[in-house]
């Protein structure tokens, strides 16, 4: 995969917290921390996706007895197999 040099601006408040997580380890550079950042909430909108349109599938189809909250785990418990 190709890398993309870009330059970010950020709080001192996060830039402590990045430091706090490179002192501690939890990661080798600023660039590893932020990619990880990044792929989590790419994650986590897809499952956000997902359990939307589970929900207005469920709601057009006028057929499920299952709660909105139904829904959202089996589509959680859906995107954990992925």
């Amino acid at each position: 995969m190709s890398m993309v040099k870009k330059s970010i601006t950020v709080t001192d408040q996060q830039e402590a917290w990045i430091q706090g997580q490179l002192a501690s380890g939890h990661y080798a550079t600023d660039s590893e921390l932020i990619r990880e950042a990044i792929r989590e909430k790419q994650l986590r909108m897809d499952e956000v996706e997902r359990i939307r349109a589970a929900l207005i599938a469920g709601e057009e189809s006028g057929i499920s007895d299952l709660t909105p909250e139904d829904i959202r785990k089996a589509v959680r418990a859906e995107f954990e197999r992925t």
